[in-house]
């Protein structure tokens, strides 16, 4: 059987030209996270909500050329609807006015992949909630944080949905390179639609450490570094500061570790964003390790900022 045979024809519907929100739902604990935030997400910017489940069919083949027999193939679409139709009620609860759910014959990485090219952002629960049971975690959520074509986010934390989590800041790493741009695009809207402080964190690390500097290293002068980095992000963001007058904005320069700095930082956010591309003080940023710090150990929510890759 063929992908495209396999692909349940909802699927191959197009999204609407504004870009839905789409959280991945496997009903697990995680998941439900998601939908939540995803809701809350769709209805502060007045977003559709898409509810994708994805059935994994290729998963219940024995070996390339034998089906699953047509009882199992039914007990694992009962059980998606199933799930659907309990995620969509959670969602509604949120009092999110448009909601539609799809669910895709495909693997999750692969049905996410294909709607992320139409969709606002693609949003999936964290392992933590549910190690064991969770199809749209771990490398999924990796895959998708390196090859999606719209932002991705990962909900982690526990504390994100309480009444004072609110108040907290909105979090985005600078390095001062394009992968920044796309990083304060996001970040800028997030804080905007929330109505919260956006705080701009650049962390330069230790210039190579000793290996670079030998014994001169304790007579560096950092200050000097410091304040050529703190001119660099000012100047970076001084254009999103001209077109969002309503975003207060609080900027950081830090000689640390990126990872080690983000992840401080997330503790008292209500949202972390950082940019999927390019190289500097976040080098590698989604195949190294700041990237998979904060996808997995992150205490709040995180917002992979991405684009479409030239050709999609």
């Amino acid at each position: 059987m063929s992908r495209d045979e396999r692909k349940d024809p909802i699927m191959s519907r197009p999204l609407p030209s504004a870009g839905p929100i789409v959280v991945g739902v496997d009903g697990s604990a995680g998941s439900k996270a998601a939908t939540v935030w995803s809701a809350q997400a769709a209805e502060r910017h007045d977003a559709p909500l898409v509810l994708l489940h994805a059935l994994a069919i290729p998963d219940f083949y024995a070996g390339p050329t034998v089906p699953p027999t047509e009882e199992l193939l039914h007990k694992v679409r009962v059980r998606g609807e199933s799930i659907a139709r309990e995620m969509t009620e959670v969602a509604e609860h949120v009092a999110v006015s448009a909601v539609e759910t799809r669910i895709s014959d495909d693997a999750p990485a692969l049905a996410l992949l294909d709607v992320s090219r139409d969709a606002r952002m693609i949003v999936l629960g964290s392992t933590e909630h549910n190690r064991l049971t969770s199809l749209f975690g771990g490398s999924v959520t990796t895959s998708l944080a390196a090859h999606a074509s719209c932002p991705v986010v990962s909900v982690r934390g526990r504390t994100w949905d309480l009444p004072g989590a609110r108040n907290r800041p909105v979090v985005v790493g600078v390095d001062g390179g394009s992968t920044s741009d796309l990083a304060l695009t996001a970040a800028f809207a997030e804080a905007s639609a929330r109505d919260a402080e956006l705080i701009a964190v650049h962390a330069w690390g230790h210039v190579g450490g000793s290996r670079s500097f030998g014994d001169s290293l304790g007579n560096y002068e950092w200050e000097l570094v410091a304040e050529s980095a703190r001119n660099r992000v000012a100047g970076q963001l001084a254009p999103f500061r001209d077109s969002h007058p309503d975003v207060k904005v609080q900027q950081v320069a830090v000689r640390d570790d990126p990872r080690q700095e983000l992840l401080r930082w997330s503790v008292k956010a209500q949202l972390i964003i950082v940019g999927s591309r390019g190289r500097g003080g976040f080098r590698g940023l989604l195949l190294g390790s700041t990237g998979q710090a904060l996808l997995h150990h992150a205490a709040c929510p995180v917002l992979i900022a991405r684009t479409a890759a030239p050709g999609k």
